[in-house]
């Protein structure tokens, strides 16, 4: 086995002990079906920003937007609007074709399990040592990637790696909560207490194999500044969840949710600056992707789904929302989509 301690409120080893699909084992057929009864009108609204927002680099200094340019022909030209009759002249094809550089983690994303571990000893012999998602480590599962000559090209995900979360397909019912309701535009960090303010308000209600998701109101500020992001908003708007409250994390724990999802920068606030000694920068990353296996979806376009679910007086639709599969990644663009 892997570890000989687990870490306190995780679930390692509950879903077996090659578990790489953590809370996503409770996405279940019946869940599906759940989600399928909720579609009453058969509306569709797309969850994603697009790509290339927020604009910038000002939200993470490390990630950028997409940068794509003409993919090159066997000749090397590029191939846009690049006609077939210039290697013969009976064809009358005209081709386009794209490359991108794309940070998988840059606008609306899924994080996987291998995105975030920590430093802790499940081995039991009192040294801390980089593990993940119910126990594969760092340096052996999760490992830095290498170009021929040796250089370092990024991660590589043994283990854990975003492909795992695509074969699950990721479709079942989701639960809207709208925070912007509780707070407005209001900088506000949100405890259990608030979510549960917010949920009774509402008439909302999270039972297990559900995917949650949090309306702040940051993707509408995003989508109003059409790509010229100001830092200052960005900075000081809206909800998000306190991490470190530990009534909130007691009720991810027992709520059976299996995946929280925002419209905000990273679902809780970032950086949490409570606490003191050794402690996670991202308690609740740390609770979800490291200990229980709930995937993390950040910076999801969720205001126009909001305001017909507060009109129609519903919280709950079916999502679809699986990642890319690209195996070995830690994170992906997601264009999810909810049907109503």
């Amino acid at each position: 086995m892997r570890w000989r301690r687990r870490p306190e409120k995780s679930n390692w080893g509950d879903f077996g002990e090659d578990d790489e699909a953590g809370r996503l084992n409770l996405l279940t057929p019946q869940k599906v079906r759940e989600g399928i009864a909720e579609v009453r009108e058969g509306r569709t609204f797309c969850l994603s920003l697009p790509l290339d927002y927020p604009g910038g680099n000002v939200l993470h200094s490390a990630r950028h937007p997409p940068k794509r340019r003409p993919a090159a022909g066997p000749n090397g030209a590029p191939r846009y609007l690049h006609p077939l009759s210039r290697d013969n002249p009976d064809l009358t094809d005209v081709v386009c074709d794209d490359q991108v550089l794309l940070h998988t983690q840059y606008s609306t994303q899924w994080d996987s399990f291998a995105h975030m571990g920590s430093e802790f000893d499940a081995d039991g012999d009192g040294a801390a040592e980089a593990v993940f998602y119910n126990g594969w480590r760092g340096g052996e599962d999760i490992v830095a990637s290498k170009g021929q000559g040796g250089e370092i090209e990024g991660t590589e995900a043994k283990r854990l790696g975003i492909e795992k979360m695509a074969e699950r397909c990721v479709q079942g019912r989701a639960v809207l909560i709208d925070l912007h309701a509780l707070v407005g535009d209001t900088k506000a960090d949100i405890g259990f207490d608030g979510l549960e303010e917010a949920m009774k308000a509402q008439g909302a209600a999270v039972e297990t194999g559900d995917m949650v998701c949090l309306h702040t109101g940051f993707g509408l500020k995003i989508m109003e500044m059409g790509g010229k992001p100001d830092p200052n908003v960005l900075h000081n708007s809206c909800a998000a969840l306190d991490g470190r409250d530990e009534k909130l994390q007691d009720w991810v724990i027992g709520s059976g949710a299996v995946a929280l999802i925002s419209d905000n920068f990273a679902v809780e606030r970032y950086p949490n600056k409570s606490g003191s000694g050794r402690r996670a920068l991202l308690p609740l990353h740390e609770l979800c992707l490291f200990k229980l296996g709930i995937p993390l979806g950040e910076l999801w376009w969720l205001s126009e789904l909001n305001g017909y679910m507060r009109a129609a007086k519903r919280t709950r639709f079916l999502l679809t929302a699986p990642p890319l599969r690209l195996p070995g990644a830690v994170g992906s663009p997601v264009t999810p989509i909810a049907t109503v």
